[in-house]
């Protein structure tokens, strides 16, 4: 179990957390294929909460690793960004759009998830294993989940019609690659 605690292992502690984010998006994703929007939404929950605690585990075990780094990735791109944006195409834009409609909401779809990744490989090339700033340029991919999160509940709750959703999902795919500062948790 010394793997556990070897910060060069590929299954130490920190990425075994990883796996499970990644499990949690693969699980999410067959749920959004069959409509069942909740229980995907409680696994890319479970994801999120693995990811807080995958950093702080390799930070404070000193775990960090470039492969944990592109492995993190990996799995914020599936959670974080193709899953959101997945379960929000299939619960809102196949269910309420005409055939324009879909069109421009699959191009704002393509537009946030090439966003999204990079974001992701942007991050990767500029951080060093086990080093952490105090605030992020741009939107985190996580936080850009939680607000995919809130403009699907609104939808859903008949708060924000589908056009809504779609300009929402544009401004929070521009956010990603934004200026803003945002402060690390």
């Amino acid at each position: 179990m010394n793997f556990l605690w070897t910060s060069s292992s590929h299954f130490n502690l920190a990425n075994l957390f990883t796996f499970v984010n990644i499990t949690a998006g693969l699980m999410a994703t067959y749920f959004i294929t069959q409509n069942n929007f909740f229980i995907a939404i409680i696994l890319a929950w479970i994801g999120g909460a693995f990811d807080i605690f995958d950093g702080k585990i390799a930070r404070k075990y000193k775990l960090s690793n470039e492969f944990g780094i592109q492995l993190d990735s990996f799995a914020d791109f599936l959670s974080f960004v193709l899953v959101p944006v997945f379960l929000i195409f299939q619960a809102v834009y196949s269910t309420s759009l005409g055939s324009l409609s879909l069109a421009l909401a699959s191009v704002i779809s393509i537009y946030y998830v090439i966003s999204g990744l990079r974001r992701l490989i942007h991050f990767n090339l500029n951080i060093d294993a086990g080093e952490v700033d105090k605030y992020f340029t741009g939107v985190p991919t996580p936080l850009g989940a939680i607000l995919l999160w809130l403009v699907y509940l609104a939808n859903s709750y008949e708060v924000l019609p589908a056009f809504g959703v779609i300009a929402l999902m544009g401004a929070i795919g521009w956010s990603l690659n934004s200026n803003i500062k945002v402060k690390h948790p």
